[in-house]
């Protein structure tokens, strides 16, 4: 005798604050999509790793109900804390990060995410003698940081093993640092650069000698640049990430 085939289960109604969460989150894309120049195919294919705009669809008007990491990737793309819409995933995200053991010193709850340009080291070298940071078209490449910058900010994609160092701070090829234009250069800082006999910026660390500025690489096979009133700073690094390749 054959097993009756089974019906399928019934899917679970939202609850009112499932579905309020819903709404407050659609509120808010609405109102900063145009702005941030997202949507919702762009959400649910590069965020939620899904296969069609409807993942994103499905949480924007309430078919299904927030979870922690949709909730996370929400707030990444729209630049918002997860309480502005969901208070109760905003406390589960904090007791998780509070009970759980990490490596990586001060993890925080996703709060909100900026987003900024990946640009050319080029770009950032014209940078330094143009009037507007960022003309039409200066990239079709976007990445988040919960980095709230101080000035007009940018990724650069580092080049070449000058920042890569055997001890200590080390900035290794490939990695994305976020330049912020409006922090100030002191000695000890990382920078970019823009040197007057090229046309590209340059990534270097900032000290002071005698009484004198110098543009120092981190690894020791490379040499020392002074830093004289023809160079001009582009803007201080304020975060690194390195990506992994597998």
């Amino acid at each position: 005798m054959k097993n009756p085939e089974k019906a399928p289960a019934k899917k679970r109604a939202l609850s009112a604050e499932e579905l309020a969460e819903c709404a407050a989150l659609n509120a808010i894309y609405k109102a900063k999509k145009k702005s941030l120049g997202i949507s919702q195919e762009k959400i649910a294919m590069e965020g939620l790793k899904a296969n069609s705009q409807s993942a994103a669809s499905h949480y924007l008007t309430g078919r299904n109900a927030l979870n922690i990491e949709a909730a996370a990737v929400f707030a990444r793309y729209l630049q918002v804390p997860v309480s502005d819409f969901s208070e109760r995933l905003a406390r589960e995200i904090k007791g998780i990060s509070r009970s759980s053991e990490s490596n990586v010193e001060g993890a925080q709850q996703p709060g909100a995410y900026y987003r900024y340009p990946v640009i050319s080291w080029v770009s950032a070298g014209s940078w330094a003698e143009a009037v507007e940071p960022y003309p039409a078209g200066v990239s079709d490449r976007y990445e988040y940081s919960e980095y709230n910058s101080k000035g007009p900010a940018f990724w650069l994609e580092v080049k070449g093993d000058s920042m890569t160092s055997p001890v200590g701070t080390s900035i290794a090829q490939g990695s994305l640092i976020l330049v912020d234009t409006e922090v100030e250069a002191t000695p000890g800082k990382l920078v970019v650069a823009k040197l007057p006999d090229s046309n590209e910026a340059t990534f270097k660390k900032l000290v002071s000698d005698g009484g004198r500025l110098y543009l120092k690489p981190l690894n020791p096979g490379y040499p020392t640049e002074v830093f004289d009133e023809n160079c001009r700073i582009v803007g201080v690094v304020v975060q690194a990430t390195q990506k992994f390749h597998y």
